[in-house]
């Protein structure tokens, strides 16, 4: 499972990969973002040659011993350096999948889809809604 998320769009994809390898995995990163992005990720070797794609790189490392979670590159003061917001969605997705009790994985990307759904949900408004609905303004007001 791989994925990117924006952190000011808050725009999400998820992908289900053979492997984490670089062949498989900078494809759907460079897919997934526009050319000179920051991409922040964990130390995984599957990410090393990202910069090589017009996007700049910084990780974090969790390997026992470093465990460095966030870093202040710019000297700021803000941890900018961090891919907390993925590992948020990862927990979420887990979550989400804790109640069914073991999935099969022939219909683990359905199970992601509707997961991804309820994500997007948060980004839905009333107006659209009432499309989706075939709702008037006039009759979203009535008893």
């Amino acid at each position: 499972m791989v994925g990117v998320v924006g952190r000011q769009t808050g725009q999400l994809r998820l992908r289900i990969l053979r492997n984490s390898g670089s062949r498989l995995l900078q494809p759907f990163v460079t897919k997934s973002t526009l050319p000179k992005t920051w991409v922040y990720t964990d130390d995984g070797i599957g990410y090393r040659r990202l910069a090589r794609t017009g996007r700049h790189h910084a990780y974090v490392c969790h390997t026992p011993g470093r465990r460095l979670w966030a870093r202040d590159d710019d000297g700021d003061g803000i941890r900018e350096v961090h891919n907390n917001t993925m590992e948020g969605l990862w927990t979420g997705l887990r979550n989400f999948l804790r109640p069914f009790r073991g999935i099969s994985k022939w219909f683990f990307e359905q199970y992601v889809a509707i997961y991804r759904w309820s994500y997007e949900l948060k980004k839905m408004t009333g107006r659209f809604a009432r499309q989706l609905l075939g709702m008037t303004a006039s009759t979203a007001h009535a008893s």
